[in-house]
């Protein structure tokens, strides 16, 4: 269980708490904190890119890693989310359509195990991906052009959170029915 991989999704965890920390110094509103606070998140959604590819590439993968990974990937989406959304940096709407998206297909991930493994789609790796710059770019104290960029990659990360949901919800039902 003990492996680099592991201690890396077990770092990317501890951070949780840490970025939280800094999102909400000084009323949550303060630039070096705001900025402290994107650079550990920053490195923490690296770390996720970076547990994975070690656990592929050197035969790391483990059942702790495996359940371990996504639980650390949604506490972090999560509380980032629900930190802007207490800040009134986020609409409220945004971060309960994401959650329960990510709730949701991890329940379904889970109800269908025993038939297999739900992989990751490309559709599914391109919202991670636009999540985290479209909440990264939020938690920097932007103004101007550049918060109206923020919002639209946060739009843009919407729509594929819904449209990925979706595809995923439609790919489990028609492998149920083809093993039916």
């Amino acid at each position: 269980m003990v492996n680099l991989a592991n201690a890396v999704t077990v770092m990317r965890l501890l951070l949780v708490p840490v970025f939280l920390l800094a999102l909400f110094a000084a009323d949550g509103h303060d630039a070096k904190t705001r900025i402290a606070a994107f650079v550990i998140f920053a490195v923490a959604i690296i770390t996720d890119r970076l547990d994975g590819a070690l656990a592929r590439n050197y035969g790391l993968v483990t059942e702790f890693g495996t359940l371990a990974d996504p639980i650390a990937d949604k506490a972090l989406i999560g509380a980032a989310l629900i930190g802007l959304s207490m800040l009134g940096d986020l609409w409220w709407w945004v971060t309960v359509l994401v959650l329960v998206r990510e709730i949701g297909i991890t329940v379904l991930r889970f109800a269908v195990l025993h038939r297999g493994v739900i992989p990751a789609s490309r559709g599914g790796k391109l919202k991670t991906l636009v999540q985290a710059v479209g909440i990264g770019l939020l938690i920097l104290p932007l103004s101007g052009p550049w918060l109206v960029t923020a919002w639209a990659v946060m739009a843009a990360a919407v729509v594929l959170t819904v449209v990925t949901g979706v595809d995923y919800v439609m790919s489990a039902i028609a492998d149920l029915r083809d093993r039916s």
